[in-house]
């Protein structure tokens, strides 16, 4: 939602006003953070020509915040977005602003906000610039905490799309937890902590014309009907935690009402998802361990949406969150809509130091595994779903692989100037179920990376990657170097290469400067197209070359 200047003036006014009713001492913070891309055409990445010379994604966000009111306001300018960013977010002005009171463990807010319910199945309302969500919601929450051991929250509102507001759908919700252990001193003493909490949300949406055919036979004409769309889906979820000691264990259950939407096909079966997690962690070792299953739970604000917007929910990933560039080139997209089960172990374990495989400093050595696989569903209907229960499941039936990762890392100081990460990760991937083509993935990626101290001032980090696989594109290589120079420069060269198909270099030299709380950051290269990935959500981004500037500023 584009404000015009007078609108501007007036969010403004009103945050000063609130400090000064405030009356107390007024903190200002705030953030400003500007991409910058000067493309230039390059056939041989498949970059086109553009309208205009440079391109630019820049927010800025300012806060007041004082002893009983906070405000504060976002200001955009995509006016000339991204690659990648077009279609929708074009535009300027002032999309998001807040003004929150807070007055003896009770505090309300007006405007825009975030929220999460829980791990976030029925409800986490978020911000990620690199992926283009911002789905906030506006309206009314109001939070109370005076109650000892309880949180309680109340909320509701139309959520944000881009630069406009769902305004045919609407959405309240409510959130419980009790935190026993305040009640029961034995608890306390024996630092037992148990969590119990509760959560409802509903979404309002008005009717839509939506039809479906039924096929009599080859010598009718089919028979076409409307849908008969709720106006009202209910979702709630519970959920415990209990943490003794090193031990912690989490359960949470959520289920959404019939919710026939573009996701699922305009079918009417309910949705539900369980995770459980456990984790043990003492000096030197650590240990998780969790699986989750899910079924239809895409749940958005309005049905017929698609992409990543319009989304109330959140299920969190199950596969592990790689930074290294190869090993993160293929990521995994969580699948809402068809519903998977997801497991995850992650164990980390210290050698001593001073010992034959310890070394003088000590090894630390970590394994991580994900094994993500579909539902075994049953389709009710060979064609023609929609108005249907679509399929059949059995919960503890698994249907084809979506993705494996099972990977080892060690880290190992040499000396007191030499440290060395070697990784190793074999990787299954079903291009065909994240992507919507291609096939299954089959890959063994290698990783060596050093960090090189050579003086107090200069650092120097090498990254040698390279990633093997017969399918998609064939075999990548990757190289790195940085040389940092205290306290504020950083100078990187790198380049992926694919050696299996295309021969393409993907080259990027860049240079970093931070002073205070500035950070410029000033680049020259191609990058390939490819999906860019966050907790399990992703977003295509085209192939781009040209001279990038980024700068981020804090205060």
């Amino acid at each position: 939602m584009n404000l015009s200047k007078k609108s501007i003036v007036f969010c403004l006014g009103l945050m000063t006003f609130s400090a000064a009713y405030a009356q107390k001492k007024v903190n200002f913070t705030g953030s400003v953070q500007s991409d910058i891309l000067i493309p230039q055409e390059d056939q041989a990445i498949g970059t086109g020509t553009y309208d205009d010379w440079g391109l630019t994604n820049t927010y800025a966000d300012f806060n007041l915040m004082s002893k009983y009111i906070d405000a504060g306001l976002r200001f955009e300018f995509t006016e000339f977005p991204l690659p990648g960013f077009e279609n929708d977010f074009k535009g300027w002005g002032v999309p998001n602003l807040y003004v929150k009171g807070k007055f003896k463990g009770v505090d309300v807010t007006l405007g825009n906000f975030y929220e999460q319910f829980g791990s976030g199945f029925i409800l986490r309302t978020y911000e990620e610039r690199s992926l283009g969500i911002d789905n906030s919601l506006i309206g009314a929450r109001v939070n109370i905490s005076a109650i000892k051991g309880v949180q309680f929250k109340v909320l509701g509102g139309m959520q944000r799309r881009y630069w406009d507001w769902d305004k045919d759908a609407t959405m309240v919700g409510t959130d419980l937890e009790i935190n026993l252990e305040q009640y029961s001193q034995a608890m306390q003493d024996k630092n037992l902590t148990w969590m119990i909490g509760g959560s409802y949300v509903g979404k309002h949406e008005t009717d839509e014309n939506i039809m479906g055919k039924i096929e009599m036979h080859e010598s009718s004409n089919p028979s076409f009907y409307r849908l008969n769309l709720p106006a009202w889906v209910h979702s709630f979820d519970v959920r415990t935690r209990l943490q003794k000691g090193n031990y912690s264990l989490l359960a949470e259950y959520a289920m959404k009402g019939q919710d026939p939407s573009a996701d699922n096909g305009y079918i009417y079966r309910k949705g539900n998802a369980a995770m459980i997690s456990a984790s043990y962690s003492k000096q030197g070792f650590s240990a998780l361990v969790q699986a989750k299953r899910s079924e239809d739970m895409a749940y958005r604000i309005q049905r017929s949406r698609l992409g990543t917007s319009a989304f109330l929910n959140h299920l969190p990933a199950f596969s592990y969150q790689h930074t290294y560039a190869l090993a993160a080139h293929y990521p995994y997209a969580t699948q809402l809509a068809d519903g998977e089960w997801a497991l995850q172990g992650e164990f980390a374990y210290n050698i001593k130091r001073k010992t034959w495989l310890g070394g003088k400093y000590g090894t630390k050595l970590k394994l991580n595994v994900s094994h993500i696989r579909g539902l075994d569903r049953k389709p009710l209907a060979v064609d023609n779903i929609k108005g249907t229960k679509g399929y059949s499941a059995s919960f503890f039936k698994m249907g084809e692989l979506f993705y494996q990762d099972i990977n080892v890392q060690m880290e190992k100081k040499i000396n007191r100037s030499v440290k060395l990460n070697l990784m190793y990760m074999n990787q299954r991937y079903n291009q065909k179920v994240v992507e919507g083509h291609g096939e299954t993935v089959k890959s063994n990626i290698y990783i060596a990376e050093g960090k090189f101290k050579l003086n107090n001032k200069f650092t120097l980090r090498t990254e040698l990657q390279y990633l093997n696989t017969k399918q998609d594109e064939g075999d990548w290589a990757y190289g790195l170097i940085e040389l940092s120079f205290l306290p504020h420069f950083m100078f990187t060269v790198s380049d992926m290469w694919n050696v299996g198909e295309t021969d393409q270099h993907y080259y990027l030299g860049g240079v970093t400067f931070n002073h205070t709380s500035h950070r410029l950051m000033v680049s020259y290269g191609r990058t390939r197209a490819g999906y860019n990935c966050s907790g399990g959500v992703c977003r295509y981004v085209p192939a781009t070359k040209g001279l990038q500037v980024s700068y981020n500023y804090n205060f």
